[in-house]
């Protein structure tokens, strides 16, 4: 719009000028269309990208966050002004990408949590239930000295446009640094896809459907869309209400056995004894979509711990994610699902629990009874129950 204004008044005043004078002008105009046009040109990706890239401001990322494409960077230390104030260091790279921050000291210890932050403009449901998260997350969150929470928000732009005007609401009372980061889900779908394309078929509901998009697969490959230097991350999703401070999740790290690449929260409902019914019907004896404490109900990935840097040398993890060897589990168990990564979770989870670290249920306390209703009101409770204090 910023050009067409410039053409517009320029048209205006030729009869002001000489003929010489007009023909200069325009070839200043040409100029700048020209150095907009061709300089967007540089970088390789699709036009969305481009025009998110051009409209949105971006951050000189250090080296954990070098791989990715970052909108915006936000960070603040307590006892600053508000948010829109305390961004004192605002900076232009050489791709005329605008991005800012405050100073802030990089022997800090970062704890990383990431939100899926699409469609978010679109749904009225989703930004009250993002409202409760991070009210309650700023209530209760408390870190030392030194200490920064990092929240990462893969968005599309309009989401990332509402979310930096709701996150300056939510986070003015916060007693800890944080920072915000919003990556574009385009680029970062564009690195899965070719990652995670042979496992949609098995767990995605369908053309369009909410988790057949390659990007609800992030948990599975993020130690491959991630930079090195990221070795540990939290996964949240939106629809949550934290009950304690969100730093103690990060403790659990601390709790992996030997071999374990992933901390999560078992599925309490009878999703998969449904999901896994013909294997349950082949193996009348097995373990598989049972209920706690001896059966293998299958996982919840609504709070999940990604040790990205064992995720990176476990050799059988990256192995089962190699497309013939998800197809083999899939054909073994008979398994179709609709839930993306929680779908593969659970699925090798019963052949390999060893790479899962279980976290107790009041990390994850799902609240859904859908299933009680819907043919399994006998057996629900078996997997509903949870006797542990609840966290979130």
């Amino acid at each position: 719009m910023g050009i067409l204004r410039v053409v517009s008044r320029t048209m205006g005043r030729i009869s002001a000028f000489r003929s010489y004078q007009f023909v200069l002008l325009l070839a200043g105009a040409l100029a700048v269309v020209a150095f907009y046009y061709f300089g967007s040109e540089r970088q390789n990706f699709s036009s969305t990208t481009k025009r998110i890239k051009q409209t949105h401001a971006s951050h000189n990322i250090n080296r954990n966050d070098a791989d990715l494409t970052v909108d915006t960077r936000l960070s603040h230390t307590p006892g600053s002004d508000e948010l829109g104030d305390e961004l004192r260091d605002e900076r232009v790279d050489s791709e005329g990408l605008r991005s800012t921050k405050k100073d802030s000291s990089a022997a800090d210890r970062r704890y990383h949590a990431l939100m899926m932050f699409t469609k978010v403009d679109k749904s009225r449901s989703l930004q009250d239930k993002f409202r409760v998260a991070m009210l309650s997350m700023i209530k209760h969150g408390h870190f030392l000295e030194g200490e920064v929470l990092v929240l990462h928000f893969v968005s599309d732009q309009a989401s990332q446009e509402l979310g930096e005007k709701m996150l300056q609401e939510f986070l003015q009372d916060a007693t800890f640094k944080y920072e915000v980061l919003f990556h574009d889900v385009v680029t970062l779908t564009q690195k899965l896809f070719p990652i995670v394309e042979s496992m949609q078929k098995h767990f995605s509901a369908g053309s369009g459907a909410y988790y057949s998009d390659a990007i609800f697969f992030l948990s599975v490959a993020m130690h491959h869309i991630m930079p090195e230097g990221l070795t540990h991350i939290v996964q949240l999703d939106l629809d949550l209400k934290y009950r304690t401070n969100i730093r103690d999740l990060f403790q659990e790290f601390d709790r992996f056995p030997p071999g374990a690449v992933i901390g999560i929260t078992r599925e309490m409902q009878p999703v998969y004894r449904h999901t896994f019914w013909q294997y349950r019907k082949e193996n009348p004896h097995t373990k598989v979509g049972e209920p706690p404490p001896d059966g293998l109900p299958g996982f919840n990935s609504g709070v999940m711990l990604l040790d990205l840097g064992a995720m990176r040398t476990s050799a059988l993890y990256n192995q089962l994610l190699q497309a013939n060897n998800v197809a083999k589990l899939a054909d073994q168990y008979r398994f179709r699902g609709h839930l993306g990564d929680q779908d593969f979770f659970t699925m090798i989870g019963m052949e390999h629990p060893e790479l899962f670290y279980p976290l107790g249920c009041g990390w994850n306390r799902q609240l859904c009874t859908w299933w009680r209703d819907h043919g399994y009101g006998d057996v629900f409770q078996l997997y509903y129950h949870c006797d542990e204090p609840v966290y979130i």
